[in-house]
């Protein structure tokens, strides 16, 4: 009885520990936005450059879109953003614009 207890204590354990290593990181998401994306979109747009997430026209209708565009931006400037800094950012973008379900919710 106390090996299965154990064993479905570390099972447990792993499972949460894993969805947090896994969890984006909104305030990184945030300065990676800042830091390689803001000055293209106020180019575009003029003033902040968050107006291109609130527009009346804007593009994005899903969470999967979202995904995809950022993942364009990403290789159109050339970063080399690991997995986790793309999910980062996604996940500060729909959390503070867009917020979509995502397709797998």
């Amino acid at each position: 009885m106390t090996n299965s207890v154990n064993t479905i204590f570390f099972i447990t354990t792993m499972l949460a520990s894993s969805q947090t290593l896994n969890a984006a990181d909104i305030s990184n998401g945030k300065s990676l936005h800042d830091d390689n994306c803001i000055n293209c979109h106020a180019s575009l747009l003029g003033g902040d450059g968050t107006s291109i997430y609130t527009r009346e026209n804007r593009k994005m209708e899903s969470y999967a879109a979202l995904d995809k565009q950022v993942r364009r931006c990403r290789d159109n400037l050339g970063m080399s953003w690991p997995e986790e800094q793309i999910m980062d950012v996604i996940t500060y973008l729909n959390e503070s614009f867009y917020h979509f379900k995502k397709d797998n919710e």
